[in-house]
């Protein structure tokens, strides 16, 4: 097979994955998915990430993970990037250690700044823009969005699930209380919070509203966010999805800790989960959830290709993939209900206000494929990604739905990843379990 030409250049430390794993990966997948191809694929893009993205450092440096085309770390990001290896980690358990010193680094950055989404590896001042008000010098961007504190949390118990616990530190118990105290101030955004941000000269999915407040919100136990994980400005304060998965992640940390730190998150994934009920559930023409609600009776259905998504929750370990209320939500999710979704040609599924119109987002066609029931379904959606590379047998951000010749970032490691995730769900390498889903039903 002819692919593309390589992506990227070598860290000064990477991580190398062992051959005969590889060769495991390759035959397992590739008969599993009945195609040569995607043993193929998913062993290069493996191999990607771990020599160009992930850089284990020396003299004790902790893990450092860039997104890709961009040299800088993010915080949700970088967890995804390593979500194939803990898969593997039962054929190869020394792959616990980069994700726990991965985690040693994001207690470290949580401390640091806990509304910051992306992160320098050294305090040298580099950023996207120059934004208002300016960052301290280890923060690349400072796009306030929750599920950058819940993709770590969630990263630890998955962890935990396969029996390791080195991430529990001094760090993460000072992180863990950052990460309540934020959330318990963004309850009461409006008469609490000290979080501004304005982009001079930006379009408005770059900036936010008020003097940098973001949107008006009211107090309903839901936490504020300001920016969506595809990093563009929410239309209203509250994310249902992001709220969700960090309720759940919240409910599944409580028993690994104690005092008055088990005692705040259980209170706030209580609060969450009866905001959403409240104020997260539209009741027509069927129950389903909404994207971004307002807590004043605004409320926006749609979905976004980044997760923490609506389409995403059961991947997440939030919902389970048969629960009627995400069953009702995903069927609106993949159909014109959706702004964002798409069917093309060439292409079918979400999208992103991210990128341009008609483009959908492989992302979400892996989600799509990870939380399908049936496994025809998720034969289908790794089967499109294979071909929609536009030729180049790496995976994109965003893809015309009519071309796949055209797309947006050449270089995208958490796509690739998403990739690996459902080849390797579909080769029954299963992801290790963060803990038991809920049902919002009361």
């Amino acid at each position: 097979m002819s692919w593309g030409a390589p992506v990227g250049k070598p860290t000064r430390h990477p991580l190398s994955l062992p051959g005969q794993l590889l060769a495991e990966v390759r035959e397992r997948v590739s008969d599993a998915a009945g195609d040569e191809r995607a043993g193929e694929m998913v062993v290069r893009l493996l191999v990607n990430t771990a020599t160009t993205t992930i850089d284990l450092g020396s003299d004790g440096e902790e893990t450092w993970v860039i997104t890709g085309d961009i040299p800088a770390m993010w915080l949700r990001d970088s967890c995804l990037q390593l979500a194939p290896l803990l898969r593997l980690v039962p054929h190869s358990p020394e792959l616990t250690a980069v994700a726990t010193s991965l985690l040693r680094r994001h207690w470290r950055m949580i401390l640091t700044d806990p509304y910051a989404n992306a992160f320098n590896r050294a305090p040298n001042g580099n950023r996207w823009d120059d934004d208002v008000p300016p960052q301290g010098p280890w923060v690349w961007e400072r796009k306030w969005e929750l599920d950058s504190l819940a993709f770590p949390l969630d990263l630890a118990l998955r962890l935990a699930g396969l029996g390791c616990h080195d991430w529990l530190t001094p760090d993460f118990q000072d992180a863990l209380d950052a990460i309540l105290t934020v959330a318990e101030t963004e309850l009461q955004h409006e008469v609490c919070s000290p979080y501004r941000f304005a982009r001079p000269g930006a379009p408005a999915q770059d900036t936010l509203t008020r003097g940098g407040r973001g949107p008006a919100t009211r107090e309903c136990g839901l936490v504020f966010q300001a920016f969506r994980p595809s990093d563009d400005a929410c239309r209203f304060g509250f994310s249902i999805p992001g709220n969700l998965f960090f309720a759940a992640t919240l409910r599944r940390l409580t028993p690994l800790v104690d005092g008055d730190l088990r005692a705040r998150a259980e209170q706030l994934a209580v609060g969450i989960e009866a905001g959403v009920r409240s104020f997260g559930v539209i009741r027509a023409p069927e129950p389903h959830l909404a994207y971004e609600v307002d807590g004043m009776g605004g409320r926006l259905f749609m979905d976004d290709a980044n997760l923490p998504s609506l389409l995403g929750l059961p991947y997440l370990g939030v919902l389970a993939a048969d629960d009627p209320l995400y069953l009702a939500t995903r069927r609106r999710v993949l159909s014109p209900a959706n702004p964002y979704f798409i069917a093309g040609s060439r292409l079918r599924g979400v999208g992103s206000p991210h990128t341009l119109p008609g483009y959908v987002w492989p992302i979400a066609v892996a989600v799509d494929g990870l939380t399908a029931t049936d496994q025809a379904e998720k034969q289908a959606a790794l089967r499109l990604l294979m071909d929609c590379t536009g030729g180049t047998g790496w995976i994109h951000e965003g893809v015309d739905a009519d071309d796949p010749s055209h797309f947006t970032r050449p270089w995208f490691s958490w796509a690739n990843a998403m990739f690996c995730e459902l080849a390797l769900d579909i080769a029954s390498y299963p992801r290790p379990d963060p803990g038991e889903s809920f049902s919002l039903r009361s």
